[in-house]
């Protein structure tokens, strides 16, 4: 099965691919559009993201957070919260 597990074994798992698309995209955006000084650990065979920011986050960079979620809040609920959920933690 794929990440989300969304998919069969052997075949593309659309969600695993969306979620790595936003998120993945929004790290680079946080970047290289908005100077986003980050800390990113990755494991691409268990689809593991973090990213931790150097500094508070600039007004630009505060959006493209809440589009980035605006959008995974949508996937999860479209496919359900077996294969996504997304939750928050104040740290």
């Amino acid at each position: 099965m794929g990440h989300a597990e969304y998919a069969k074994k052997g075949k593309p798992d659309i969600l695993c691919a969306a979620v790595s698309a936003l998120t993945i995209g929004t790290v680079n955006s946080l970047e290289k559009l908005a100077g986003e000084k980050l800390r990113t650990i990755q494991n691409e065979e268990t689809g593991f993201l973090k990213c931790d920011f150097e500094s508070v986050l600039q007004e630009k960079s505060s959006f493209l957070m809440d589009s980035m979620i605006f959008s995974l809040e949508n996937i999860s609920r479209e496919y359900g919260d077996r294969y996504l959920q997304v939750k928050f933690e104040e740290v």
